[in-house]
């Protein structure tokens, strides 16, 4: 859904959307492909512990994606053509990233694709994009604020939701595509590894991030891919 449809959308995001066989594999592991718009088929993946349509119901909106600046509804005086402009001037001045190794990994309850080691580079990438599209992003409302607040977030995580919207930037970014939504410890543990075996094929050595792109939520609540900018710094 790239090029002139930027606006109507709820919020917007910039997101690390995979290209190639890991996008293909994880859009149909979610049942929603983001770049085409369109539902897809889940695959049979043996080893599960509940049929795939359930344990994705939760990210599935989302498409296949790594957050990097989280989702937000636009300023007042400010619109999607400027936001587009602005990640494109952005992106431009922004060097690539090369992750050695990506493997499947638990994530307290959920299951995701995750860099082997941290990354250093993807972390300033994330940071650096977060602080130069910031003038686009609406304050939280308070009924989006008492949901974040949920979570206990400590001192640290507070002040960054008041000062960028949400809680897990800057120092406590940690770069994940999901894969499933909360799961109970056991069920965890089980689709962990039946979907460790499932992306292990497409997972590339190394995978190198050229690109950030902007999404933007429709009215029922789904991801499309509107533009992807390459990273050419």
């Amino acid at each position: 859904m790239e090029g002139d449809r930027l606006g109507g959308y709820r919020r917007y995001g910039i997101y690390v959307v995979p290209e190639g066989e890991l996008h293909a594999a994880g859009a149909a592991w979610l049942g929603w492909d983001a770049e085409a718009g369109i539902p897809v088929d889940h695959p049979d993946v043996p080893g599960l512990p509940a049929a795939a349509e359930l344990l994705t119901r939760t990210p599935r909106k989302y498409g296949f994606h790594g957050t990097v600046k989280p989702p937000f509804h636009l300023a007042d005086g400010t619109d999607a053509e400027g936001l587009h402009a602005a990640a494109e001037a952005f992106c431009r001045t922004q060097a690539p990233v090369t992750i050695p190794t990506l493997e499947v990994r638990r994530l307290g309850g959920f299951i995701a694709v995750v860099p082997s080691e941290p990354s250093a580079e993807l972390a300033d990438l994330a940071a650096a994009t977060v602080e130069a599209l910031d003038a686009f992003r609406a304050p939280p409302s308070e009924a989006e604020l008492a949901r974040r607040r949920k979570a206990r977030l400590t001192e640290r995580q507070e002040t960054l939701l008041m000062q960028w919207g949400y809680p897990y930037v800057m120092e406590e970014f940690r770069f994940h595509l999901t894969l499933t939504g909360r799961l109970d410890p056991v069920a965890a543990d089980q689709a962990r590894a039946a979907l460790a075996r499932h992306f292990a094929p497409v997972l590339p050595r190394p995978w190198t991030i050229g690109s950030l792109c902007l999404m933007g939520e429709d009215a029922e609540g789904r991801f499309h891919l509107i533009h992807r900018y390459t990273l050419a710094g």
